[in-house]
């Protein structure tokens, strides 16, 4: 008995998902630090990348990375398995016509809204161990960082900056995969043949462009997730009441470079990373058969 679509779907995310963490880590956790850390405490992402070379050596760079290895790839899975679900929900109410870029971008704002109850705790628990200091260490691994955080309060220490994470994401993954999504079809439509014709390199190419439309779209509001998910559990030590008041306090404190930083090394990351993942997912696909919804990709033959 063959895997269902769905099966392959939730499979070549799974792929993408651990490639993308493989690939973009070093770089993620410099983005962290320099997003969070005080004001002044680094030069730039360079010289945030050297102390922590300096200070906790290359095994620093895959610090937290248990947690995205495992969480990250069951966020993408669920990204992918999402998209494909909505991508063929729109498909048959348009009767299998191409998809229009509403169309896509609602696909990808279900997907990206979806992978939130994992990518949520999943991140917030990430960026814990990302900054936690070395000498006392607050959490000996990810499962202490969760009931720890349970411990402390509740559910709700767990899905700290939930909301944020639902908005960043909604908006984010909307542009996402609305800018593959949209340069596959256009692909097809110039070339012709299918999506499983398209060379692994320009899937990369691809991924990579997506992979800068979805941090243009959310950059500040990733800065503010960060923030809120870093800030301290006891309410009475709490610097930010939520995201308005997050916003509003980073605006006086720095103004515009307040939402700027660790930007340099998610650019820098961006490409790989986000490239990497439809590269594997597309050829994950593949492998377990190709997929099933080229007629979602087709010209529109009454264009």
């Amino acid at each position: 008995m063959g895997l269902s679509q769905t099966q392959k779907d939730l499979i070549a995310g799974s792929a993408g998902g651990i490639t993308q963490v493989l690939v973009g880590q070093p770089f993620d956790i410099v983005k962290v630090r320099v997003q969070t850390a005080a004001p002044g405490t680094y030069k730039s992402p360079l010289d945030c990348a050297a102390k922590l070379l300096k200070n906790e050596g290359p095994l620093g760079f895959y610090k937290g990375t248990l947690t995205p290895l495992l969480g990250i790839g069951a966020c993408v899975s669920i990204q992918f398995g999402a998209l494909e679900w909505a991508k063929r929900f729109f498909g048959r109410r348009n009767g299998g016509k191409e998809l229009s870029l509403a169309e896509l971008y609602a696909s990808g704002a279900i997907a990206g809204a979806a992978n939130t109850i994992v990518a949520g705790p999943v991140e917030h628990i990430r960026i814990r161990l990302q900054t936690q200091p070395d000498n006392p260490r607050l959490y000996k691994g990810p499962l202490d960082c969760a009931r720890k955080l349970y411990a402390q309060n509740g559910i709700a220490g767990v899905f700290k900056g939930q909301v944020a994470t639902v908005c960043r994401d909604g908006i984010g993954y909307g542009f996402y995969f609305l800018a593959y999504e949209a340069l596959v079809q256009r692909h097809i439509r110039k070339n012709g043949g299918t999506r499983e014709d398209i060379s692994p390199l320009m899937s990369l190419g691809y991924g990579a462009i997506a992979g800068y439309a979805l941090w243009a779209s959310i950059y500040p509001l990733d800065v503010v997730k960060s923030k809120l998910q870093t800030d301290s559990l006891d309410p009475k030590k709490r610097v930010y009441s939520g995201m308005v008041d997050c916003f509003r306090k980073t605006w006086r404190a720095q103004g515009w470079r307040g939402f700027t930083g660790g930007l340099e090394p998610t650019l820098i990351r961006s490409p790989f990373a986000n490239g990497a993942t439809f590269v594997a997912f597309e050829l994950a696909m593949r492998l377990m058969g190709g997929d099933k919804h080229e007629h979602m990709v087709m010209p529109d033959p009454t264009a």
